[in-house]
């Protein structure tokens, strides 16, 4: 039986390195990988000349400039510009040499600030984004409307995937500038070995918040990927085929909080600030699209929080600074 060859796009991130652990694990696959510094997907010429030599299959297309609010915030032109220019680059060039399947990943920020909770597909493009990662959420919306244009004008097969807040091995553990699940790991973890008598947490703690594991985002997307394609028509729109992926739960940044205390054995107080922001009150994607495409989610928060902080400990010497 004939391989498939799979491009892994951004398999060194967090997301893409999960898919890569995954269908390495397979016999009927083999991965077409790329670091940066061996193929730059802002250029054009070097995406085709790539695609034209490799024969590929199907692409995961994991690639994307991330950060946090404030890197959003003070480099907006290179978050649009560079997302636009590799997800261009890579669907166009996939198109051209006739790659069969492809598959978009997002991120829920493509919603508006205000959406309906629990969130719903139909959301996008129904009120105004955050301002703070607006070129961001452009450019994943652009994404989308590529992999659709491509369906509709020339039949292709290219579906794209939301994921709600992201965490697991290979996540940023920053101090300044990682996102809630790290950044409390790293706190909490750091106070246990000074035995700090309490660990801050900025604002109320009464905002509500979805996490899923990147090893279930993995597993999300791969099933997404090998879905029959009339299976996935037949639960998708021509100009709505995006399909959310989270774990339809939600808990508080209090509970949140409190759960990573247990996980790093900090028996200290947990002391919130609210004086601090505390962004919008709450963000839950509604998953029922991908419930009925026969996908849950399997690693609890509980489960997921402590093999995370295993993994931190591990390779916590990369994070120093």
């Amino acid at each position: 039986m004939k391989k498939q060859r799979v491009y892994v796009a951004g398999h060194r991130g967090m997301v893409g390195s999960a898919i890569v652990r995954q269908l390495g694990q397979r016999d009927d696959i083999e991965l077409v990988l790329r670091t940066r510094d061996e193929l730059n997907l802002l250029d054009t010429q070097a995406v085709n000349a790539f695609f034209a030599s490799e024969a590929i299959d199907q692409v995961y297309l994991a690639a994307a400039k991330v950060g946090g609010i404030v890197a959003n915030n003070s480099y907006p032109t290179d978050f649009i510009y560079e997302n636009m220019m590799m997800e261009s680059n890579v669907i166009h060039a996939a198109h051209t040499h006739n790659v069969a399947k492809l598959l978009f990943l997002g991120s829920s920020c493509i919603y508006p600030k205000l959406a309906n909770q629990p969130i719903k597909e139909s959301e996008l493009l129904q009120g105004t984004l955050e301002p703070t990662n607006e070129p961001y959420a452009i450019a994943k919306i652009a994404g989308i409307k590529l992999c659709e244009s491509y369906n509709r004008q020339y039949g292709r097969d290219y579906r794209s995937v939301m994921p709600t807040n992201l965490y697991g091995p290979n996540d940023n553990f920053h101090p300044n500038n990682s996102h809630v699940i790290p950044a409390l790991l790293r706190r909490f973890h750091e106070a246990t070995i000074s035995n700090a008598p309490d660990v801050v947490v900025w604002g109320s703690g009464t905002p509500m918040r979805e996490f899923l594991h990147v090893d279930d985002m993995a597993a999300a997307s791969i099933h997404v990927m090998e879905l029959d394609k009339e299976v996935w028509e037949e639960n998708t729109e021509p100009m709505l085929s995006h399909i959310n992926v989270g774990t339809g739960v939600d808990c508080t940044i209090r509970e949140l909080a409190q759960t990573v205390a247990q996980v790093t054995g900090y028996r200290g107080r947990v002391v919130f600030d609210a004086t601090k922001p505390d962004g919008t009150p709450r963000k839950l994607l509604d998953v029922s699209r991908l419930h009925n495409l026969g996908w849950f989610h399997e690693v609890s928060l509980e489960q997921g929080l402590a093999s995370t902080y295993q993994w931190f400990q591990e390779n916590q010497q990369q994070f120093r600074g």
